[in-house]
């Protein structure tokens, strides 16, 4: 059985990232314009202003579009994190085909996405909630190895 000390440097962490997602899944299910939440970087990539890009002939409906692209962007993250939430408890946990499950699945989906952010939307502030995230993880990580 796994260590009190152990179960809570692996729990914490997980804990930690689920809040994060569902954070900001919320934040795009419920922004007015959720495309804005990271404008600087989503311009950059654009190499052109929001006010540009909905300002030209034939793109008043893009607002819209991209609404719904966010909103379901939101809807999966929120998801992913009430699903490692759900999963974080202590008895998942000291399951060690479900904690390595989880810790694979998620430490592929974070490294993916800083590839990802940094391909794609260098200058996103995202990227720091990445690499935290990162952190976090590899504290999961290291309290799964010294079980």
């Amino acid at each position: 059985m796994i260590s009190d000390k152990n179960i809570k440097l692996l729990q914490i962490p997980l804990i930690l990232i689920s809040l994060t997602l569902v954070i900001c899944g919320l934040r795009w299910l419920i922004h007015d314009e959720p495309w804005i939440l990271d404008q600087l970087a989503n311009e950059e990539r654009l190499n052109m202003s929001f006010n540009d890009l909905f300002g030209l002939q034939g793109n008043q409906t893009l607002s819209a579009y991209l609404t719904q692209i966010y909103r379901f962007l939101g809807l999966y993250v929120l998801g992913i994190g009430v699903l490692l939430i759900s999963f974080s408890s202590r008895k998942m946990l000291e399951i060690i085909i479900v904690r390595k499950r989880i810790l694979i699945v998620l430490g592929t989906l974070l490294v993916s996405n800083l590839i990802l952010a940094y391909s794609w939307i260098p200058n996103s502030h995202f990227i720091y909630v990445i690499w935290i995230s990162i952190a976090f993880y590899c504290i999961s990580l290291y309290a799964h190895k010294k079980y």
